[in-house]
């Protein structure tokens, strides 16, 4: 029997477990849940941890390949995988089981999406920083599954250090839980850690606790141009001096001002704002958007730090816009251009300089040119390695372009490819030089999905 036919043989197992309302078969419905091209033979939603214990057990007994999906906004990150036997669709999953503002502390079902949480904590003047490209799509357990991080992680720092507790499904079956509800847990081996950011290899996210924070009062952004990166640097050397702590630090490169939505960069020159001096002109510049949260008196107080630096200060919608814009940047880009890649590189902020000269030279030794946004205060960078020429390039072209940007990095520096064309990913590793520690990745594997049918060749392990 083939291994497609043993999947869907299993269809009639599955719809006994999460009704038949919830699962879907028909080929080309399923093209909807392709990861790089690779569609499951079968699709379930199941509607509890208890269901997505088993599924998974049935897939054991199968030896069939499951992938995980929710609102379907990253699939594209992570190596083609192997085979996509059993999707399973988190949706159902999207409750919020316990909310109480009092102790600032919510759980939440791994398929709920992440502006329908932002918008009820709002309700009681809290606040979730999740700030993922398309928030609106974007789920709970697809954000800490890819370890998503937008703007939001310089203030807030990264997704992984707000979520307090998890709920999920090892690869055999077993319902497991890290950390729990409470900002203080026992101590103990961080079953929490591990599962964010390991793209779902390790076993299925139903559920998270997270801490949440009092909602801003107000906010404003103070925007800087510079001539150079150099002198953008410099600014930051500044920012990092002084006592100001801001929400969002981010740089934007001069060719990634083309990809912001018109009406954020019109925000920045046209209005909204408080002009101190007339702006350079555009595509010339490097700029950084600092936004701070405060009171008035807080909000002064930045002014007159940041003094002749700062050329705008944008409030209200405006400021929204320019955000949103900030965090959807990959997804502008890529509608833009179809074959775009994108890299995700990590440097200690003093290497920023470093890391962006060697992605422009990267870029242009292979007909690319590089568009850079970015915290720049922690050297937290988003690549769009975007193709000069008209027709499509080389499959090879994308491979030598990442090595070359690795081989200019710093060593305790790293770049991730997050997108690019699927016919691309086979000629090169998206995950870069293999870590030393893979031996206990691999051991970790084994202990929580002992089979390996979790998202075969999408991870390292």
């Amino acid at each position: 029997m083939s291994v497609a036919s043993a999947a869907a043989g299993i269809t009639r197992e599955l719809a006994a477990v999460v009704g038949q309302e919830n699962v879907l078969e028909d080929p080309s419905l399923l093209q909807k849940f392709s990861v790089d091209e690779v569609a499951p033979t079968v699709a379930v939603a199941p509607g509890s941890a208890e269901e997505v214990a088993a599924v998974l057990r049935l897939a054991n007994e199968r030896d069939c390949a499951v992938v995980t999906g929710g609102g379907g906004t990253r699939q594209s990150i992570g190596g083609i995988p192997e085979r996509a036997d059993i999707l399973i669709a988190t949706s159902r999953l999207n409750a919020i089981e316990h909310f109480d503002p009092a102790d600032l502390t919510i759980c939440i079902g791994a398929g709920a999406i992440v502006s329908h949480v932002q918008e009820e904590v709002a309700r009681h003047n809290l606040f979730l920083p999740i700030d993922v490209c398309r928030a609106d799509s974007a789920t709970i357990g697809g954000s800490l599954a890819t370890g998503g991080n937008g703007p939001l992680q310089q203030g807030y720092g990264a997704i992984r250090e707000f979520c307090i507790g998890v709920k999920f499904v090892t690869g055999d079956g077993k319902i497991a839980k890290g950390g729990g509800r409470v900002v203080k847990n026992v101590a103990g081996y961080d079953l929490m850690k591990l599962m964010i950011g390991s793209l779902g290899s390790l076993g299925v996210i139903v559920s998270a606790n997270f801490k949440l924070f009092p909602r801003p009062r107000r906010t404003r952004t103070f925007v800087a141009h510079f001539a150079t990166l150099e002198e953008a640097a410099r600014f930051r050397n500044q920012i990092v001096d002084s006592p100001l702590a801001p929400m969002c630090f981010e740089l934007v490169s001069p060719e990634a001002e083309e990809y912001l939505p018109r009406e954020a960069i019109q925000s920045v020159t046209d209005g909204d704002f408080r002009l101190n001096a007339p702006p350079p002109p555009a595509r010339t510049l490097w700029r950084v958007f600092l936004r701070a949260a405060g009171s008035d008196a807080v909000l002064d107080r930045y002014h007159r730090e940041l003094g002749k630096n700062i050329i705008n200060e944008i409030e209200g919608e405006g400021e929204t816009r320019l955000w949103r814009a900030m965090s959807n940047f990959s997804e502008t880009v890529l509608s833009l251009n179809r074959y775009a890649m994108f890299v995700r590189v990590s440097v200690p902020p003093q290497f920023i300089p470093m890391a962006l000269a060697a992605a422009e030279n990267a870029a242009m030794e292979n007909n690319f040119m590089c568009a850079a946004v970015g915290r720049l205060g922690i050297g937290s960078l988003v690549l769009a390695f975007v193709p000069l020429l008209e027709e499509p390039p080389a499959v090879m072209q994308y491979g030598n372009a990442t090595s070359a940007l690795r081989s200019g990095l710093p060593r305790d520096g790293w770049a991730v490819v997050t997108r690019c064309p699927s016919d691309a990913k086979r000629h090169f590793s998206v995950w870069g030089t293999t870590p030393s520690d893979l031996q206990t990745m691999h051991i970790l594997k084994q202990t929580l999905d002992p089979r390996g049918i979790l998202n075969r060749g999408r991870f390292l392990v």
